[in-house]
């Protein structure tokens, strides 16, 4: 992460997507994080049929930037679904 985050909360954040299948989902749904300078924890991805479930994990991303990744995740062609879950505040930038 960059050093630019200011004094903001960092939060320990969840994505969960559920998407159509296709091949090159998981790079998009990484694109949000890549354009923030944000390195995710975890990333799953299962199968289901014809659609595909996603799980990002940070242990610490900036608090205002959660909703905004979320935002983008839901405008990807073929999203059917997005949870965005914030955990505790991992610590305040100063």
């Amino acid at each position: 992460m960059s050093d630019s985050l200011g004094s903001e909360a960092l939060v320990a954040a969840r994505f969960t997507v559920s998407a159509d299948a296709s091949p090159g989902l998981l790079s998009r749904i990484l694109q949000p994080f890549a354009k923030r300078d944000l390195v995710p924890d975890l990333l799953r991805a299962t199968r289901e049929g014809d659609a595909i479930r996603a799980e990002v994990a940070l242990h610490a991303m900036p608090l205002g930037m959660v909703h905004l990744v979320a935002g983008n995740l839901g405008q990807l062609i073929g999203v059917r679904r997005v949870e965005a879950m914030e955990g505790r505040v991992v610590r305040l930038a100063a």
